[in-house]
């Protein structure tokens, strides 16, 4: 039939990146209930119920698998979610959804871990450049609050960023350990307070 070599192998495309999805899936909501159980290929497909090589087959490596879970499930969050709004906000509305997926913060703190070790590169390129891209937008916001005057204008809004981000990443990490005893969002209004605050008599401000 005319077509049929044309379409085959889209077909066998689409099932391919379908079989992929499906995957991700399943190991996000383990991820979520059960945390991070990944220390190796083999024991994640044993977990998710597939051949070995079926897994190696989309993730070629234990890195891969976890970043790529990690990206889906942050797709996922923000879809629909609307990018603008003060920077301390937006931080407190990020730590109010995670706390319903405790696992898939300790995937994050797994992932922030493994990239500052050696032989960790796709999770230290992944690390690397979502700070990137994070110290890029929350230093816009910042801006945007120095203009509304909801931070004050003298201090530095790179610096500001990666401050926020340090603290915002560094809190989870408390709340993991000790739930009880971490409220991130109080601290992170905190935070925002702080940085309101006028500028000390005589200390020039920012042009």
């Amino acid at each position: 039939m005319p077509g049929t070599a044309e379409t085959a192998p889209r077909r066998g495309f689409r099932k391919g990146r379908e079989r992929r999805a499906q995957i991700l899936d399943r190991m996000i909501k383990m991820v979520a209930t059960r945390g991070v159980d990944a220390s190796s290929m083999r024991s994640v497909a044993d977990a998710l119920g597939v051949t070995h090589t079926a897994l190696r087959h989309y993730f070629s490596s234990r890195d891969e698998l976890l970043v790529a879970v990690y990206q889906e499930h942050e797709a996922r969050e923000t879809s629909g979610v609307q990018a603008a709004g003060p920077a301390v906000a937006r931080m407190q509305a990020s730590a109010a959804r995670n706390r319903s997926v405790p696992g898939l913060v300790e995937l994050y703190t797994t992932l922030a871990s493994d990239a500052v070790q050696g032989d960790h590169p796709v999770a230290r390129e992944f690390m690397k450049e979502r700070f990137r891209r994070l110290r890029s937008e929350v230093t816009k916001r910042v801006q945007a609050d120095q203009e509304a005057g909801r931070i004050r204008r003298d201090l530095d809004p790179a610096g500001v960023a990666a401050l926020l981000i340090a603290a915002s990443d560094g809190l989870q990490a408390q709340w993991l350990l000790d739930p009880a005893e971490v409220d991130t969002e109080r601290v992170l209004r905190l935070f925002g307070c702080l940085m309101a605050k006028t500028a000390a008599r005589g200390e020039p401000e920012a042009r």
